[in-house]
């Protein structure tokens, strides 16, 4: 019997190829992406697998990274994919955000430069469809109190509240912070309002006694340093 023809119930599978058998039997590390997801899925719908509506979510978006921010006007065609999967399928994405920006000893993460910082962001907003500013509390030791998003825009603006920013820093005893922001179009040259900002969070800072360490902005695979340029 063909187990990956179209229509064919996964519980009528032989055991040995069912993905989450094969997962606990091989370990995920050697699943497809198209099991994983349909793991992600539990179930397709009448007359299809979820290995089959997985084949097609990924024939659509061809990749776990372009399905970040996924929404129903985007998966109206693709028949057995409604809310419920659609939300299995952001949480996913969304924990494997989390995950990466968590140290590896267990401790609060440490970010002593821009790199670090840019490469705790990078996965969590370059692929957001709108501009959404972000903010990293830090102790004094440079250990992450808290990573929090405080406005979101629109595609190509944000307009993030000075007050609002320092109100969530004092609440959390945050002695320095990093605040950051996503270009949805990927080039992540300032724009004139980028500069008066981060003009005006560093006065903010100086006079509330919290260090503004940086202000960057994430793009594809790319950012820019305010602190690098000597901006800040």
């Amino acid at each position: 019997m063909d187990t990956s023809a179209p229509g064919t119930s996964i519980r009528h599978w032989p055991e040995q190829d069912r993905p989450r058998e094969k997962l606990f039997r091989l370990g995920e590390q050697k699943l497809s992406d198209s099991e994983l997801l349909a793991i992600l899925l539990n179930s397709g719908g009448r007359g299809f697998s979820a290995l089959d509506l997985s084949r097609r979510v990924l024939a659509r978006f061809k990749s776990f990274r372009n399905m970040a921010g996924l929404d129903a006007g985007e998966c109206q065609d693709i028949r057995g994919l409604g809310m419920t999967k659609i939300a299995r399928i952001r949480a996913a994405i969304e924990i494997g955000r989390r995950f990466r920006s968590e140290a590896s000893d267990g401790r609060p993460l440490k970010i002593g430069s821009s790199r670090e910082a840019a490469e705790v962001l990078m996965p969590r907003m370059r692929d957001l469809k709108k501009e959404v500013f972000t903010v990293i509390f830090l102790n004094s030791r440079h250990r992450v109190i808290e990573m929090a998003d405080v406005e979101e825009g629109t595609v190509n603006s944000a307009a993030p509240m000075v007050r609002e920013i320092f109100q969530l820093a004092l609440q959390r005893f945050a002695v320095s912070l990093i605040c950051a922001h996503n270009h949805p179009s990927g080039d992540i040259t300032p724009s004139a309002q980028d500069r008066e900002f981060t003009l005006k969070i560093r006065a903010a800072g100086e006079a509330l006694g919290v260090k503004v360490l940086d202000h960057i902005i994430v793009g594809d695979n790319a950012y820019y340093s305010f602190a690098d340029e000597g901006g800040v």
